[in-house]
């Protein structure tokens, strides 16, 4: 199973890559001890540090019915100097 969902390109995200910041969303179950271990496997960086959190849950409204959309978990990992993660692919 796959446990990073994708990375996050937003203006905050790209501010953090500036200080080696790279921010994911991730499966809901995953922790940041695996998340650190699966992110130096993949990648071939060292990781520094993990933070995390839940996004809020926006409501979402089809016809006469009220629900919310699917709840995510962001992570943002923080790399030693020198170290950095491709996030564009190079075709």
């Amino acid at each position: 199973m796959d446990k990073v969902r994708y990375p996050v390109l937003t203006e905050k995200t790209i501010r953090l890559l500036e200080k080696n910041q790279y921010s994911f969303d991730v499966d809901l179950r995953s922790n940041k001890t695996e998340m650190k271990k699966w992110i130096e496997v993949f990648f071939n960086v060292r990781v520094i540090g993990v933070n995390s959190h839940r996004l809020p849950r926006k409501k979402k409204r089809i016809g006469a019915i009220t629900g919310h959309t699917i709840s995510r978990k962001r992570m943002i990992v923080t790399l030693k100097s020198g170290y950095s993660i491709p996030l564009f692919s190079s075709k």
